[in-house]
């Protein structure tokens, strides 16, 4: 399961629950006072865009092994921002890891290769985690989360995602998800 807790995602933006601004979003916010909410370095670089994403992720079986772009190549590919994330460890079963980086340089050429044959497993660094550790990642990382863990991810404020691979799972109509 996910939530997303502070967003200003549209279609998913936050609203302010009790005081004063009750009944707010967070859009409305930004419009009303950028500079005030955001701090003036943030709003140079971003204008009135929230820049973050925060969420909870709770894991019930491995995520899919995914991989983000970096700024420069997301806003001239995808026309938006990359994204770089940071997770923390909420909570953590007792063989709880991720997935972050890979064990040893690799070629692209190796790393499909791998994908097609189902090997991709062997190359990617394996971490075990516990509850209360932080981990960055920054973008062009592959990474993914596993199975019993409970994260606190603090992300941009992105959507764009590569999925390279998800265990062969197929969806609800039978075929394998992109």
């Amino acid at each position: 399961g996910e939530s997303w807790e502070v967003s200003a995602v549209p279609g998913s933006v936050s609203v302010v629950e009790d005081g004063p601004l009750a009944g707010q979003s967070l859009n409305e916010l930004l419009t009303a006072d950028p500079v005030g909410l955001l701090g003036q370095a943030v709003y140079e670089k971003f204008g009135p865009n929230f820049p973050l994403l925060i969420k909870f992720i709770d894991a019930a079986a491995d995520l899919s092994i995914q991989v983000h772009p970096d700024d420069e190549y997301a806003l001239e590919v995808e026309g938006e921002y990359g994204k770089n994330e940071m997770w923390y460890i909420v909570d953590a079963g007792k063989d709880a890891f991720i997935y972050c980086g890979f064990v040893k340089e690799v070629s692209r050429e190796d790393v499909e290769e791998r994908i097609r044959t189902n090997t991709i497993l062997d190359i990617l660094n394996k971490v075990p985690v516990k509850k209360g550790e932080v981990y960055f990642i920054p973008a062009g990382t592959v990474h993914a989360i596993g199975d019993g863990l409970l994260v606190c991810e603090v992300q941009q404020s992105s959507s764009c995602t590569y999925r390279l691979y998800d265990y062969n799972r197929k969806d609800r109509f039978g075929n394998y998800r992109e």
